[in-house]
């Protein structure tokens, strides 16, 4: 039986968890093709994987850029999105491709994600109301988004809409897409039989400095991107402002996106790209109008 689905696997510095990886992928009950995705390791990585097919690239691309990088190679129906801190279930992929085979309406599967204690990490992404993309644990067959650390996309659908943001580096790539495929007018169902086992914060430290920066300016590409010019404006004038009072404020939550050194960051890095995303935001075709799909999604 002939492969319908690639799945990519993106790893940096992997060596303590892609071993788990692989070795489920090979359990699956589904051929499939896999493409290993290196972020220009430098721990050993490159060593465990060598058996595989790999792409190395120079540099660390990031998560989203090192999907954007083999996008072209898959040639086949479906491509997953996989973290390497992710062992999925021997049936995963199997529910995830017999989920979309069932629903031609819909672009995007997401999985059910469990952290090693067993308890529900994400079974889908919901769009809140001021703009987040936030996890769900509990969910009906249809989510506004999917989590990207283990999703099965239609190929074609996800090239028509604009393939995957590389600048994104890391984070909010899933939920951007999200939004550019319900533009297209596709659908995002969740899959609950297709389980996977995620040791989260493996490959990234959740919490950090750098996490905070890539949340905090990638939501705001995102809107700037895909959402309602009003929405998406207010949020950034909302930042600016929460920004801008912070050396006047009182009991400042001590976490890292409340640091003023960080939001100027962001803010910087958010203006210094604006061009190229309000371009960016012209080329996405939206058959579905921004409002409805803000009216239909938001604060859910």
């Amino acid at each position: 039986m002939s492969a319908v689905s690639t799945v990519v696997v993106v790893t940096w510095r992997g060596r303590d968890h892609i071993t788990a990886c692989l070795d489920a992928l090979a359990a699956q009950k589904s051929p499939h093709r896999t493409i290993i995705v290196d972020n220009a390791s430098d721990d050993g990585t490159a060593e465990l994987i060598s058996g595989h097919e790999v792409v190395r690239l120079p540099r660390n691309r990031g998560y989203a850029g090192g999907l954007a990088a083999v996008l072209d190679m898959v040639d086949t129906q479906f491509v997953a999105w996989l973290n390497d801190d992710a062992a999925p279930e021997p049936s995963w992929l199997a529910e995830l491709e017999s989920a979309l085979n069932g629903e031609p309406g819909a672009a995007a599967a997401t999985s059910s994600i469990l952290l090693t204690d067993g308890s529900t990490q994400s079974v889908g992404v919901a769009l809140t109301a001021d703009g987040h993309g936030r996890d769900v644990v509990l969910a009906g067959r249809e989510v506004f988004g999917f989590c990207g650390g283990a999703a099965l996309l239609r190929t074609d659908e996800l090239r028509a809409a604009g393939g995957v943001p590389a600048s994104f580096f890391c984070y909010y790539e899933d939920t951007d897409t999200a939004w550019r495929l319900r533009l297209a007018g596709h659908r995002v169902i969740s899959v609950g039989p297709a389980r996977v086992r995620h040791k989260h914060g493996a490959s990234t430290r959740p919490g950090s400095t750098l996490f905070h920066r890539w949340n905090e300016r990638n939501r705001l590409l995102m809107l700037l991107r895909c959402a309602p010019a009003g929405v998406a404006l207010t949020q950034l004038a909302r930042f600016f402002a929460i920004t801008a009072m912070l050396p006047f404020r009182r009991n400042v939550p001590d976490a890292a996106n409340f640091r003023l050194g960080l939001r100027v960051q962001v803010l910087a890095e958010v203006l210094l790209r604006l061009p190229a995303t309000l371009f960016q935001r012209l080329r996405i075709k939206a058959e579905v109008p921004r409002k409805s799909v803000w009216r239909d999604w938001a604060g859910r």
